[in-house]
């Protein structure tokens, strides 16, 4: 008795001393910019346009210091992150009240140790884990595939403590546009369910798919795999399917019109419920944005990098020697990912090749680089299936905002101090 009532004096006591939050605005000096572009080193198409940010209120209620940072080389280039320069503890609390992370946010493991490991690493921006923010308790939580302690935590309660958040420094917070109270009350039952009955979910009926290259989606445009996470969800026990991170986080995201407590019957009918929705349209490889950066245009999943460089605009020799170091690799930088991320980048290796020649063409510019461009982009997009990966969430936000294809907004970059 004497042990919980001194461990409940101890967490009162921690609560207690969470930082108050006050009025904070995203700003930007030389000093504090140099500083940031020391600890990232990253190259300037790891960046965002500015047109990628969700438009924020000028002041936010948050004790964490709010960074403006441009990136050195995009020499005055609008090209550069929200920097949220964040303490680890009372994390979750802070996050609610000032708004910079809500429910159904898309949080993307940011790795800047990525940067000039080759094609793959850098095509990836960095890019490693998605994961789906919800709140609970009012705080922000968080919910990962796998399901298991190594990404949601020792208890399964999804508070960024576990293994894999813990020694992660940064991450992107990209918003699906336009939803609503509803849709995201919806969401949060859904993730509290999934971490809630882990132990029966995982791996029983949901297990992990380290191929990022193999999404349900090309081959099973009815969402039926879809109808299957929500069944899980409902311990409906459905037949096993295994899903990689960013695809459970698309799943969960398009349940988001479904009422978990009201749509057990639905998810046990043959069809698909009509409730489900995706989130996003998959990326195919290529898109035409970079080559024309027309508001009709599509961006694919391996054009962010390109998408940055013919944004800068810069001269022929500097825009080709942007383009030659996203294909330069680095065997001591491949070997800082994951063993699933490696396997990947070996898998892909020949597809690099097109995608160089395809980079060329685009970034040349001109009549000649349009209609090379689209031919090249038309081969590539036929052996590369459309896909959620991590990243396409944050291309996605690349294109023009008010672009018709836009349906992701960049909200900040979280900087664990």
């Amino acid at each position: 008795m004497m042990m919980r009532l001194v461990a409940t004096v101890f967490g009162l006591a921690a609560a207690l001393t969470v930082e108050p939050l006050s009025a904070a605005e995203f700003g930007s000096d030389a000093k504090t910019n140099a500083e940031i572009a020391k600890k990232l080193n990253i190259p300037v198409y790891f960046t965002l346009p500015d047109t990628a940010r969700l438009e924020l209120p000028k002041s936010i209620n948050t004790s964490d210091k709010l960074v403006d940072f441009h990136h050195p080389d995009a020499k005055g280039g609008n090209y550069g992150l929200r920097i949220v320069m964040a303490k680890r503890g009372g994390f979750g609390q802070r996050m609610a009240k000032s708004g910079l992370i809500q429910t159904g946010d898309i949080l993307l493991s940011f790795r800047p140790e990525w940067a000039g490991g080759g094609a793959y690493p850098n095509i990836q921006m960095g890019i490693s884990h998605a994961g789906t923010a919800f709140t609970r308790s009012g705080e922000i939580r968080h919910v990962d595939n796998p399901l298991n302690a190594e990404f949601n935590g020792s208890g399964l309660n999804g508070s960024f403590d576990s293994s894999d958040y813990r020694e992660l420094k940064f991450i992107h917070v990209i918003r699906p546009r336009d939803l609503s109270n509803a849709q995201r009350a919806n969401i949060d039952q859904w993730a509290a369910r999934f971490l809630d009955n882990a132990g029966k979910i995982y791996p029983q009926d949901i297990e992990f798919n380290s191929d990022y290259n193999a999404p349900k989606y090309p081959s099973d445009k009815s969402l039926t795999f879809v109808k299957k996470v929500g069944a899980a969800g409902l311990l409906q026990h459905p037949p096993k399917q295994a899903l990689f991170c960013s695809e459970f986080a698309w799943s969960l995201l398009s349940l988001r019109n479904c009422d978990p407590g009201s749509s057990s019957a639905a998810f046990k009918a043959t069809r698909v419920p009509s409730c489900i929705s995706p989130i996003m349209t998959p990326l195919s490889a290529t898109g035409d944005y970079p080559r024309r950066q027309w508001r009709i245009d599509t961006i694919g999943l391996a054009d962010g990098p390109l998408a940055i460089i013919r944004g800068l605009k810069r001269p022929k020799a500097e825009t080709d020697q942007l383009v030659a170091q996203v294909f330069t690799e680095d065997p001591a930088v491949l070997k800082k990912m994951s063993s699933g991320h490696q396997q990947l980048a070996k898998s892909l290796s020949p597809e690099f090749g097109k995608l160089r020649s395809y980079y060329d063409a685009v970034a040349s510019g001109g009549i000649t680089g349009t209609v090379l461009g689209s031919i090249k982009e038309t081969l590539i997009n036929l052996s590369v299936p459309d896909n959620y990966s991590p990243t396409s969430y944050l291309i996605n936000t690349m294109l023009p905002a008010n672009g018709r294809h836009r349906q992701m907004d960049y909200v900040a970059t979280i900087m664990f101090e």
